[in-house]
């Protein structure tokens, strides 16, 4: 009988949690290239693969981020910005 994915299995790692958005983009572009040469065996391509899904969740949590983020800025009609939070590089 096959196992059920645990919600530990779905876990992101914790190098990939601490990455900024365009460094973890950067890997992911990076795994997509060497999937797409087909090159390597099969076993790195998996871990690839893993690795790729990982960052893609990272990425869309980022952005995810960052839309709320921008959903909370109003500009009044004098041209001033309320409800912008700092931003906190990683």
């Amino acid at each position: 009988m096959a196992k059920k994915p645990s919600s530990d299995d779905a876990a992101i790692p914790e190098d990939i949690a601490t990455m900024s958005f365009e460094a973890a983009l950067e890997e992911l572009e990076d795994i997509v290239r060497e999937l797409e040469t087909g090159e390597g065996n099969l076993d790195a391509s998996i871990t690839g693969y893993t690795r790729g899904v990982h960052l893609k969740q990272h990425c869309e949590a980022k952005l995810k981020e960052a839309e709320a983020r921008i959903e909370k800025i109003v500009v009044g009609a004098d041209g001033t910005v309320a409800g912008a939070e700092p931003f906190d590089e990683e």
